[in-house]
């Protein structure tokens, strides 16, 4: 535990982690940068220190304000860094250049993880593993240390986590979508978290709030409620997207008082939520190719999303 917020192992790597995560492409969202920066250095003041980032958030102004952020006083030997490989190409090549401009921009010479964005499109297992495929630069990039560890990401079928886990490779972390809808419909937490857990690979979960549907869905769940749900889960970190101080430190709050849900409360929980998903709805990001972000579009010969 620092300051609070409770620390748990990453896998089995030795490592151990804060109970709440700091989300990427949320502190590039406010207009004045200081605001995002800000965000950072107070999270990890407060004992978060699991920092989450990738290559295409906000156009690499994400992984530059993080970069920002952690060159001050001494922040990023306080910060565990992630970013995520963003070639959706999925060549090794293009993998390790989009490294070097990752490294650049988070202002370091070294990742504490780097995983693969977005396995979301049904041949991604099948390009990453191809000859000459990122799971290629993976293992590169590892031994030049450059990366101390290596994961993967993803938010829309457990189907396609298994095939990149029917891989014999060395997987440290697997990041995935795990709140009170996932329990029902394509559930990753009932799927692919037993595989992770025998295998001791660390759990990141994300999308507590499945994009913000469970608080402004009427389902009756308060934002603490579902992160909670998220946060008794047998996870190494959940990382939580937050673009003002006020959602940062209620979510601090939330993980400094942490307390696992017991079998009465997640029973509720999952009363609330199982009538709003049993068709994915509610769950867009598994549903729809919406979440899609342009590079993966774009490596699928898929509609670009519109301008904002």
């Amino acid at each position: 535990m620092a300051n609070g917020i409770p620390r748990r192992p990453f896998g089995k790597t030795g490592e151990e982690v804060s109970l709440l995560g700091v989300g990427g492409a949320h502190i590039g969202f406010p207009e004045d940068p200081s605001v995002g920066i800000r965000i950072i250095q107070e999270a990890i003041d407060a004992g978060a220190n699991f920092m989450d980032n990738a290559w295409e958030y906000n156009s690499g102004d994400s992984e530059i304000r993080m970069g920002q952020a952690l060159a001050q006083d001494g922040y990023r030997q306080k910060a565990f860094l992630m970013t995520k490989d963003c070639a959706h190409d999925r060549k090794a090549k293009h993998s390790m250049l989009k490294l070097e401009q990752s490294l650049k921009r988070l202002k370091t010479d070294y990742l504490d993880l780097w995983q693969l964005h977005e396995v979301v499109w049904e041949d991604d297992p099948d390009w990453i593993f191809a000859p000459g495929g990122s799971a290629e630069a993976l293992i590169k990039a590892k031994e030049e240390g450059k990366v101390r560890y290596i994961g993967f990401t993803g938010h829309k079928h457990p189907d396609i986590f298994k095939r990149m886990l029917s891989h014999d490779f060395p997987f440290d972390s697997v990041m995935m979508p795990l709140n009170v809808l996932d329990a029902h419909y394509r559930s990753f937490e009932k799927e692919i978290l037993p595989i992770c857990q025998e295998r001791g690979i660390a759990v990141i979960g994300m999308k507590s709030f499945a994009s913000g549907d469970i608080v402004t869905g009427g389902l009756g769940i308060s934002p603490a409620d579902a992160l909670r749900y998220a946060m008794s889960l047998p996870v190494a970190t959940v990382v939580s997207g937050m673009d003002s101080l006020e959602v940062l430190r209620e979510n601090i709050a939330t993980a400094t008082d942490f307390k696992p849900l017991t079998a009465e409360e997640r029973t509720a929980l999952l009363a609330k939520s199982a009538p709003a998903a049993k068709d994915g709805a509610m769950e867009r990001f598994k549903t729809t190719r919406v979440f899609e972000a342009n590079e993966g579009r774009l490596a699928h010969d898929y509609p670009f999303l519109p301008a904002p």
